[in-house]
This record gives C-alpha cells, structure tokens and sequence, in this order.
C-alpha cells in the first residue's frame, strides 16, 4: 500500500560514501532531520492543543458577550417597568387627593343634611305637639257635645274623627322623630369616618386613614422604583463596562489567534519539509496511504463516469439540501448514492491499517463527506453530544483544517489540528490529505487522521 510514496521518494545521493567521515555526517543529517521532525510534531501538538483553547476561549466570550446583552435588555425591560410603575404610583397619588376632596366635599354635604334632618326633628316635634293639642281640644269637644245631648251629636262625630286623626298624626310625628334619630345617627357615624382633622392624624376619621394608609403604601413603592431605577443605571454602565472588557478580550484573542495560526503552520512546514526529504518518518506510511486511498477513489469515480454510472454534473453537485430534523445539520446531494457504494471499500481497508488511525474519508472540495467510516455512519438519536460524534456522515466540515484538506492540490498535505468529539471531549491528531482529480478536475481529498 505505501509502495507509491517510497517510489516517489527521492534518493539519497552520497557521492564520497566510501570516506567513513562524509558516511558518519549522512547519519548525523537523517537523525537531525529525523529529530527535527519529532520537535515539529510536538511544537504542531501543542501549538493545536494551546490554538484550541483559545478557540474555546473565544466561544466563551462570545457566548458571555451575548449573554451580557441579553441581560442589558432585560434590565431595560426593568428600567421600563419601573417607569410605569412610577408612573402609575404618580397616577395613584393623584387619585388619592382626588378622593379626598370628594370626600371633603361629601363631609361638608353631610354636614348640611344633618342640618335639615335636625330642622325635620324639629318640624316632627312641633307637629306632635299640635297633634297633642288638638286631641285635647277635639276630646273637649266631644264631651262637650255628649253634655249637649241629641244637638251635639252631629258635633260630637267631627270631635270624634277630628281626635282620631290628631292621634294618627301624632303617631306618624313620633315615627318620623324615630327615624330621623336613627338616620341622624348613621349621618353621625359617616360624619365620624369622613371627618379631616388637620391637626390631630388620629382623630381623623377611618376612611381618611385608609387613604393615608394608601398614599403611604403607593409613595413606598414610588420610592422603591425610583431606588430600583438608580440601582439599574448603575448596573447599566458596570455592563456597559464589562461588555467593552469582553470585547477587548476577544479582539486580543483574535490577533492571538491570528498569530496562534502562524506557529501552527510553521510546525507544519516543518513536518512538511522533513516529509519531503525523502526520510522515513513515523507520518510516512500514513501519507502513503493518504495518496494511495486518493489515487483509488479517483480511479473508481473516473471508471464510474465512463461507464457512465454518474454524469460529471450530478459528481460535480455542490447544491447542497438540508436533510429535516437533523442536529447537526446533515445535507444530501446527486452523488451520497455513488459515493455510499464505492468509498467503503476504500476508506474501511485504510482505517484497519493502524490502530492510530482515528478516519479516513473522502470530502469533496467543499469539506462535504458524503458517507463516512462506518463507526460514525449512525443515524441520529436526537442527543445533540451523541449525533455530533457518532452521525458525522452527510455533513459539510467547512473548518480550517477540513478545507485546507479539501481544498489541497499539492501530491500531500499534512496538518496538526484539535477535533472536538462531541460533549466537552477532544483530542489532538494529525491528519494527512491527498488530492482526487476526477476528468482533470479537482474533486476533493482524502483526509486520513491519525493519533500521535
């Protein structure tokens, strides 16, 4: 299987091998390069692992960014409240006085219907007396006309009815008397509830306490909104402050990102450079393999256009169509069918190679894998952790590292990178890209990771 990568591998030429001198230097060079490789690998290492913290770190600012301004809208939301709280409280206020100017006004009514119900009260005993008067004349008269005999009867009759009435209007005085008392009292007691004393708070009467009761109540929370308001202001500007903080953060954190890159591609020049010397390093049979997996499906698609299997169009597809209900995102184009019936045979023979080897897949230039190995070929469950490391077939993996490799034309690319696993787990690993041309037209890569 690595045939292909010692054939191209260029010789070494030693034109004075027989000096033992020039013989011990050639040593000395492989195990340089050969040490050189080691630290490149271990720089690339901790430059993946030290880059992927900084990109998880600028996750968490991001995330903490937009949780701040969440906050800040929702202590907007609070500053709002508190504004109509004020204002109603400032509403409520208005309509305390309001009531007690009614109220005022109606104490002042009730003083002046005690006034007439005392004037009745009077009316009621006058009339009592005259009604008691009048019965003393009419009983007279009757006794009067009882003396008189048969010519006093008729007037004895109008004493009669007119002694009668004078009782009933008597009786009537006394019920009206009666019922003015009582009216008179209830007035009293409204009179008591409604009374203002401006001097003395406690002898005022109960419903002017409960308005003050309540003006004190509303004028608390007035004042607690307007406490509340100055506490949001200043929480306002100390968010305000956090949230510029977090910004520079994350601003600093893109230019260490920036230059985190720079080390990271400098480690895999280094890799790169050794790699191409033409010495053995332990990334070597991975390589080989990487290009020979690369130079099979490339030979399986042409052979499928020319049987015309598949027309260079539908191999070409890049409309990508969102598959429903699928998180992660998983997407199917005009070639999954093809790609689902060749790629295994390819892909599954390259990961037995090594236990080290973690993939191999073949993505098309857009970082889009049609079908992956099959330990990450299951359907999704809808646990979002579980899908993400066990469903990673029909997705596009457009990152740095998966362009790069999809992307690359060069006989071999070989990156150091950080690969999240799903559920806070990752590792670091190495990965090994080589080209598919398919009809003199770059298709994608095979992309083979592998542990250190």
């Amino acid at each position: 299987m690595f045939s292909s990568f010692r054939k191209n591998r260029p010789a070494a030429v030693d034109p004075v091998a027989d000096e033992p001198h020039d013989a011990v230097s050639g040593d000395e060079l492989r195990a340089a390069d050969d040490s050189i490789g080691k630290q490149a690998a271990n720089m690339g290492r901790e430059a993946a692992e030290v880059r992927g913290v900084m990109e998880d770190t600028q996750k968490m600012s991001t995330r903490q960014a937009q949780t701040l301004n969440a906050l800040a809208g929702k202590v907007q939301e609070i500053t709002k409240a508190q504004d109509a709280i004020s204002e109603v409280s400032q509403g409520s206020l208005g309509a305390v006085d309001r009531a007690r100017q009614a109220v005022q006004e109606v104490n002042e009514g009730v003083s002046a219907i005690v006034g007439t119900l005392h004037q009745v009260s009077q009316a009621a005993q006058t009339i009592t007396k005259i009604a008691l008067q009048t019965r003393l004349v009419a009983f007279n008269a009757s006794v009067e006309a009882k003396r008189a005999g048969e010519a006093g009867r008729g007037f004895g009759v109008v004493a009669d009815a007119v002694k009668d009435l004078a009782a009933k209007v008597e009786s009537s005085s006394k019920e009206i008397m009666s019922t003015v008392g009582e009216l008179d009292q209830r007035i009293d007691a409204l009179s008591r509830e409604i009374r203002v004393e401006e001097t003395d708070v406690e002898k005022q009467g109960g419903f002017h306490r409960a308005l003050s009761d309540v003006q004190s109540g509303v004028a608390s929370i007035n004042a607690a909104a307007e406490q509340s308001r100055g506490i949001c202001a200043e929480l306002n500007v100390q968010m305000n402050e956090v949230e510029q903080e977090i910004h520079e953060t994350g601003r600093a954190l893109d230019k260490a990102l920036v230059r985190s890159e720079s080390f990271l591609k400098v480690s895999e020049n280094l890799i790169d450079l050794v790699s191409h010397c033409g010495i053995e390093t332990e990334d070597s049979p991975f390589i080989a393999a990487a290009q020979e997996a690369a130079a099979q499906v490339s030979k399986l698609l042409e052979d499928s256009l020319r049987t015309q299997t598949i027309s260079l169009a539908d191999l070409f597809d890049e409309q990508y169509k969102t598959i429903a209900k699928t998180n992660p995102q998983q997407h199917t184009t005009r070639f999954v069918e093809l790609a689902d019936r060749l790629f295994p045979q390819v892909q599954e023979r390259v990961v037995g190679m090594s236990p080290k080897v973690v993939f191999c897949i073949a993505v098309d230039r857009n970082g889009y894998v049609a079908t992956h190995n099959k330990k990450y070929c299951h359907p999704q469950r809808g646990d979002l952790a579980w899908d993400t490391a066990n469903s990673r077939y029909r997705r596009i993996f457009n990152d740095r590292t998966g362009l790069a490799s999809a992307r690359n034309q060069r006989p071999f690319l070989l990156q150091t990178y950080r690969r999240d696993m799903g559920g806070g787990n990752f590792i670091v690993m190495k990965e090994a890209a080589a080209p598919i041309t398919v009809a003199g037209k770059h298709w994608g890569g095979v992309r083979l990771a592998f542990h250190f």
